[in-house]
């Protein structure tokens, strides 16, 4: 104990060796769980769920400086990304994830769309989000019976130039596959008032254009506060968007595990799901989820579930066909 009669150079140097012990005691603390996602792509009841001691770091797999994402990539534990970005990472980066318990959580759909990967990304691939791309249709109620029935609508002479489509050549050629029409492909370009990841919302709601194609987890929240704006999924299908998680580190699976196992709480299903957000994973109370009893507004039929589909990484012959079919359709 510090005697009352204790000198001033005495309490400084007490004071020293208690700032260096302090110091040293916060060296020897674990660092912090980091994960790397960019943030536009998660509504925010996904990113609620992420611990709070995690720190997220962002990324943008859409920036012009690819080293600034794969330096973030690299100094953290875990990366979300989505189907459309998998050829911007080097797998050989990451660890295996699919070797633990981890697995087990998986339901068919996930694990008959991880069956198209090869063995290496299917090994370090853990699907942790699957997103429907939906229909939204603003101020024209005569076209939503139709559009609930099939794709064929998009070619209305009424849509003409008023419809905004992603900008994936790949999620629009699979939509005109669905078109019976000879050219579809050619003939729904030709609808488009353009092609727009970004702000289509934004373009939907203040301009002339009467349609979006865009995933559910980016709209559900103007459905809310818009009244002019319908959701529809048609019972042909739709194209779906997946998440992923990778893992770069073998020393956190413990809490990775406890992270995954705490989504599905049935309160955190529901918010997520309410946002466009659906889990892939095959507990009973979550498998309810793709069979609404409300439609459509609660989402997509267990119809249209069935007759959706995914997209796995092109090979280099498939993208050169891809690309020919793409530039094809856009000659006169």
């Amino acid at each position: 104990m510090f005697s009352k009669f204790a000198t001033r150079r005495e309490f400084l140097n007490w004071g020293k060796l208690s700032l260096l012990f302090l110091l040293n005691s916060c060296s020897n603390l674990p660092d912090k769980v980091k994960i790397a996602l960019q943030n536009s792509f998660y509504p925010q009841s996904f990113k609620d769920t992420i611990p709070k001691d995690w720190k997220q770091e962002k990324i943008n797999f859409e920036n012009v400086q690819p080293q600034k994402n794969r330096n973030t990539i690299l100094n953290s534990d875990f990366t979300l990304i989505n189907d459309g970005w998998i050829n911007s990472i080097n797998f050989e980066e990451f660890e295996k994830i699919n070797q633990y318990s981890l697995i087990e959580n998986l339901d068919k759909r996930s694990i008959d769309f991880l069956g198209s990967f090869n063995e290496n990304q299917r090994s370090k691939l853990f699907p942790i989000g699957v997103v429907p791309y939906t229909i939204i249709i603003k101020n024209n109620k005569e076209l939503i019976n139709s559009a609930r029935t099939s794709w064929d609508f998009l070619l209305s002479k009424k849509l003409t130039g008023k419809i905004i489509f992603p900008q994936s050549p790949r999620i629009i050629l699979s939509i005109a596959k669905k078109i019976n029409s000879t050219n579809s492909l050619k003939k729904l370009k030709s609808q488009a008032m353009l092609f727009d990841d970004k702000n289509m919302l934004n373009w939907l709601i203040n301009s002339d254009a009467c349609v979006a194609i865009i995933p559910y987890s980016l709209c559900s929240k103007y459905l809310k506060i818009d009244p002019r704006l319908s959701l529809v999924f048609p019972s042909e299908g739709v194209p779906l968007m997946w998440h992923f998680l990778l893992s770069r580190s073998n020393l956190n699976n413990e809490i990775l595990i406890k992270w995954i196992k705490s989504l599905e709480n049935k309160s955190i299903v529901d918010k997520l799901v309410s946002q466009g957000w659906y889990l892939p994973f095959n507990s009973d109370y979550l498998q309810t989820k793709y069979k609404p009893e409300m439609s459509p507004i609660s989402g997509p039929s267990k119809k249209c579930w069935d007759n959706s589909w995914s997209f796995s990484v092109l090979t280099s012959e498939q993208e050169f066909n891809l690309k020919n079919s793409w530039n094809e359709s856009s000659t006169p």
